[in-house]
């Protein structure tokens, strides 16, 4: 068996969900603030707490004067509430401080390694996150590597079982084009959550086993056992 190539998990993806277009998902501070919001929560959660925020505050004006036990409480159904809320609150006085204001499409107009320095030395602000608010706000190719390209990468075998999701941002962003990088984030997060899942993965019905070490690690376990949950369960729980 040969390992796939990026190109040809691309394509393969592509033709199992569709091919998609960038769009521009929030304005930059938006989308940080999405960015810190969705930091160990779900989707759903921190997008609860994300329009809560707003609906409580009106801007981010309103956000960054407002004590931080009030944002805390507005965005308590995300989680963490009571770390996220002074991270939010330092984030944006440090944007207030730096810019004079809280317009941030100046990264618009820096080189992306420029742009997410910046980003980065921001309280809270990791690579994932920066990443998020040049890709989505503003369509740079960085490329955030969440839980489930984290996984799904690491049972394709393109970045080590034991590497860091940090360490996997690197080896990721240098290997995708910067044509590629949207919809590999897009189509590898849809195949996490349909497919590849941390429990159970549906390795039978998987568009990329042709070339997955770990599929068929897990379906010679099944065939062996007899049984498709047991097989793959036993095997993704260790």
């Amino acid at each position: 068996m040969s390992p796939l190539s990026i190109t040809e998990i691309i394509r393969l993806l592509a033709e199992e969900y569709g091919a998609v277009s960038w769009r521009q998902h929030h304005d930059p501070l938006s989308e940080l603030i999405m960015a810190i919001l969705s930091q160990n929560t779900s989707d759903h959660n921190s997008r609860r707490a994300f329009d809560r925020l707003i609906t409580s505050f009106g801007d981010w004006e309103a956000v960054a004067e407002a004590d931080v036990e009030d944002i805390a409480q507005a965005i308590k159904p995300g989680g963490l509430a009571q770390v996220k809320a002074p991270r939010i609150k330092k984030v944006l006085e440090q944007i207030s401080t730096q810019r004079g204001s809280f317009d941030m499409d100046f990264l618009g107009e820096m080189p992306v390694d420029e742009a997410r320095a910046w980003l980065r030395a921001l309280t809270g602000v990791g690579p994932k996150t920066a990443s998020c608010v040049l890709l989505f706000s503003l369509g740079k190719p960085a490329l955030p590597v969440d839980t489930h390209i984290h996984r799904v990468s690491k049972r394709l075998g393109l970045v080590d079982s034991k590497a860091s999701a940090e360490k996997a941002h690197e080896i990721l962003g240098a290997m995708v084009s910067a044509e590629d990088v949207y919809q590999f984030h897009i189509h590898m997060i849809e195949h996490g959550r349909r497919v590849c899942k941390a429990q159970h993965p549906r390795c039978h019905e998987c568009a990329l086993l042709q070339g997955c070490p770990t599929g068929h690690i897990l379906l010679g376990g099944v065939r062996e056992s007899g049984s498709v949950t047991t097989g793959v369960a036993t095997r993704s729980s260790s």
